[in-house]
């Protein structure tokens, strides 16, 4: 007589147990890692803080239709995890153009983000890096200039009669159209 040998069938229920501890291993594992995740990406996610106006200075500073002044713009830096306060971010000029009214320049060149310097003698910005010249009120002077927009100029507002303020950005170099960056 032949003796036929069958293998064992495995057994339901140990496969499920198994398959359970699997999956629910497998969540256990994969919950804190995306809990941690989204903790450590958050930053990120979060819009940045808008400064909004910084203050300049004084109008007793600027006497009317005094040549522009510079002024260093001072604000808080922030970025997706620091905060830094009462960094350099940058610099404009600074023209009182009326009793109540002040026209603010950015500094840098929109043509490759060079600094532009002020001549008095010439009443004219001046851009180093490709010899261009703008006028009092930031226009482009030479048509010739491969600048292809006039100095950015920035809001301003006066408060409590005497406080310069200034929303400070910075714009795209090379392009025609003010894009803040």
């Amino acid at each position: 007589m032949a003796c036929s040998h069958v293998p064992p069938q495995p057994d339901r229920r140990s496969f499920i147990a198994k398959a359970a501890s699997i999956v629910i291993g497998g969540i256990v594992a994969v919950v804190p890692a995306l809990a941690g995740l989204l903790v450590l990406f958050d930053p990120l996610r979060r819009k940045s803080e808008t400064t909004g106006a910084v203050f300049v200075g004084s109008l007793n500073a600027l006497p009317e239709n005094s040549p522009p002044r510079k002024f260093e713009i001072v604000a808080t830096r922030v970025d997706a995890w620091n905060r830094t306060p009462n960094v350099p971010v940058g610099s404009v000029y600074l023209q009182r153009t009326g009793p109540n009214e002040v026209r603010a320049l950015n500094t840098v060149c929109p043509h490759a983000g060079c600094a532009v310097g002020y001549r008095g003698g010439q009443d004219i910005f001046f851009c180093p890096c490709h010899n261009s010249s703008f006028s009092r009120d930031g226009k482009i002077l030479d048509p010739k200039s491969p600048s292809p927009r006039a100095l950015d100029e920035l809001p301003v507002e006066i408060r409590h009669g005497t406080e310069i303020w200034v929303k400070f950005r910075n714009f795209r170099k090379g392009v025609p159209d003010k894009i803040p960056v």
